[in-house]
């Protein structure tokens, strides 16, 4: 009913637990970027099919993984190495998918974020995310935060699955989200430059949540302030100071994210060449 999507990059510390939460499928895959590591012997000995391609970009390396792979399943559950599946979850998957109608072709499905074991209840930025999809009905867009679009409907799923983003440590984190902000900045940039219009109207209320999350991020890359009004979203409006100590912590994170895409971006902008005006000599002066 169900095959199952893993991308990886030197994977070797969290693929083990998230093959392990997804033994129950039959059909495995885990798309590799070429690891330097031992990721693709971990995956081949667990059963696992391996496929590797250099990698080039978030969105076109997904969208590869979707449309060059031979799925024994009509659909595809998309994770990444640092996420699991509760047993819990499992029949409710298997459960949506044969009684899905025609016209669905994609589910939501929450997601628990942990830091230091704990769960980031209050200050997780967004619980739902596009992850169990029919194959051949989704595509990847934007290469940075990619966005996951469906042909047809998505409904929500109960149940959730497990992220853990801080299992290599703080330093890869953070060594993440630096080459993010950079993506990030440059995008910003790009979209400014080219005059692309974010709407209110489909931030607040677009049929799709990918759109609508889209055109917020945009709307709010225009707001001063954006470090500070980050930090104060998710340790007082959305209560991550209810999680302790990691939740303050991860909007300490969050904020210092933001504010590095800010600084990249006026750099971006204060680098950018500027037109100067010519002055052109008259081929012959006159004097008197």
């Amino acid at each position: 009913m169900i095959s199952v999507l893993i991308l990886t990059k030197n994977e070797a510390q969290d693929l083990p637990a998230c093959l392990d939460s997804v033994a129950w499928c039959n059909d495995v895959h885990v798309f590799d970027s070429y690891s330097e590591d031992d990721t693709v012997e971990i995956a081949k000995a667990a059963g696992a099919k391996v496929t590797q391609r250099k990698f080039d970009g978030y969105a076109t390396q997904r969208n590869a993984a979707l449309n060059t792979l031979n799925y024994l399943h009509p659909w595809i559950l998309i994770l990444d190495a640092d996420e699991r599946i509760p047993a819990e979850l499992v029949p409710e998957l298997q459960s949506q998918v044969l009684k899905a109608p025609e016209g669905v072709n994609g589910f939501r499905i929450r997601r628990r974020d942990y830091f230091w074991n704990t769960w980031l209840k209050h200050s997780q930025m967004t619980p739902f995310y596009i992850r169990l999809v029919r194959k051949g009905k989704a595509s990847y867009h934007r290469e940075i935060n990619e966005v996951l679009q469906v042909e047809g409907l998505i409904e929500d799923m109960g149940g959730y699955f497990k992220h853990y983003p801080f299992s290599k440590g703080i330093d890869h984190w953070v060594s993440k989200h630096n080459k993010y902000s950079s993506m990030e900045a440059k995008r910003w940039v790009e979209e400014h430059e080219n005059g692309i219009d974010f709407s209110v109207r489909k931030a607040l209320f677009g049929p799709d949540f990918s759109e609508r999350r889209y055109h917020q991020k945009g709307l709010f890359y225009k707001v001063p302030g954006r470090p500070l009004i980050k930090l104060f979203y998710l340790a007082i409006w959305r209560g991550g100071f209810l999680d302790g100590y990691a939740g303050i912590t991860y909007a300490v994170l969050q904020a210092i994210y933001e504010y590095f895409i800010v600084l990249k971006t006026k750099e971006l902008l204060n680098n950018r060449p500027t037109k100067r005006s010519v002055r052109h000599t008259p081929e012959y002066q006159v004097s008197s």
